[in-house]
């Protein structure tokens, strides 16, 4: 039994960190798209192949046993796994998952595009079809990435690769199925939670693009950094305004006014800002220069580096935008809602080759 898939990255429409705190958020799920294979063995072995090498163990209904620490780059996909595996409850036979690299840059930096929730999406997806398995492959990705990041984190960038499109998305507390987990309760819990609050919208009628600013930054230590500085009160208050602002962008994307949904979108970043340096000098740049062919962005994610989503009023604005910050050393995408996680008809090359090299 085999299966090849893929998922998409995500980008923030309006929301960040207010989903934190109990607000909303709106995501796009975006190209590229990374790829994964994974193949079930005859034997009780267990084999991760990432770009950076493989990881080997063997299945327990505990969670895979790992014959060597497990290191950094491995850390959200083996956390999967695990998770995966305790859901599963019994004994198992192996599979072999490979993991294509997230995208990135010209100078191989990430782009910012949540490569990591991509990945936990990927190997809970396609662990639970090769175990036959019909669990929440959504919460199961939830409780790993959340596990994998110390607990931080909204889980809006695993809800995006998962559902695809446009979504509004309310932060999943996953609190239980962590007690679950560590109780082996985890396979009826995943069936007995609430659903994920997490509702799709209709695709947008403006122009959306990305443009990268060259300079990765850390989610997790900036929202560390954030939360150490903004007390309850200020919290509240902060997301009262990022909700109102993020429903009037959510009705601006469906088209109508583009100048009123262009103060919304800028209101946003303005207010993101309020919470620190969190934007760069390149994020300045870009958005400067997208102001000047009558577009408007923003920061999306965490901020202190990645990049800026851009809205222009239609397509040939948009081509024209990206040319002038393609001129400026700025590497841009043009973005259209991807589908969420899927099988494909066939296995990325390189992929299954890393899976036939194993014994």
């Amino acid at each position: 039994m085999e299966r090849a898939l893929s998922a998409p990255g995500k980008l923030f429409l309006s929301g960040e960190y207010a989903v934190l705190w109990g607000g909303v958020a709106r995501l796009a799920a975006v190209a590229p798209r990374t790829a994964a294979y994974v193949r079930r063995r005859a034997d009780a072995r267990v084999h991760v192949c990432l770009e950076e090498g493989t990881l080997a163990g063997s299945t327990t209904p505990l969670g895979v046993r790992w014959a060597r620490e497990v290191p950094a780059g491995f850390a959200f996909v083996a956390r999967a796994l695990d998770e995966a595996l305790r859901a599963h409850g019994r004994a198992s036979q192996g599979f072999d998952l490979a993991v294509a690299p997230s995208a990135v840059g010209p100078n191989g930096q990430k782009l910012g595009m949540g490569g990591s929730a991509c990945a936990t999406v990927l190997a809970a997806e396609g662990v639970r079809y090769v175990l036959e398995e019909r669990y929440d492959a959504l919460k199961l990705a939830l409780l790993a990435h959340t596990l994998g990041q110390g607990g931080k984190g909204s889980g809006g960038d695993v809800a995006t690769s998962f559902a695809g499109g446009v979504l509004r998305y309310r932060r999943y507390d996953v609190a239980p199925l962590i007690e679950a987990s560590n109780t082996g309760r985890l396979r009826a819990a995943l069936a007995e939670s609430p659903s994920v609050d997490v509702w799709r919208l209709p695709s947008p009628r403006v122009s959306m693009a990305y443009a990268f600013t060259g300079e990765s930054a850390s989610t997790r230590v900036l929202i560390g950094q954030v939360e150490a500085r903004l007390e309850e009160a200020g919290r509240r208050s902060f997301v009262e305004r990022s909700d109102t602002l993020g429903h009037a962008i959510e009705d601006g994307l469906s088209g109508g006014d583009f100048r009123a949904f262009s103060e919304a979108v800028k209101a946003q970043h303005a207010l993101l800002l309020e919470l620190g340096p969190l934007e760069t000098e390149g994020m300045r740049r870009v958005l400067a220069l997208a102001a000047t062919y009558g577009a408007a962005g923003k920061l999306s994610g965490a901020g202190g580096g990645d990049g800026c989503i851009l809205f222009a009023p239609d397509a040939q604005v948009r081509a024209e935008m990206c040319k002038g910050l393609e001129a400026r050393g700025f590497h841009t995408l043009l973005l259209d809602a991807e589908p969420g996680v899927r099988g494909e008809a066939q296995a990325e090359a390189r992929l299954r080759i890393w899976v036939d090299a194993l014994s």
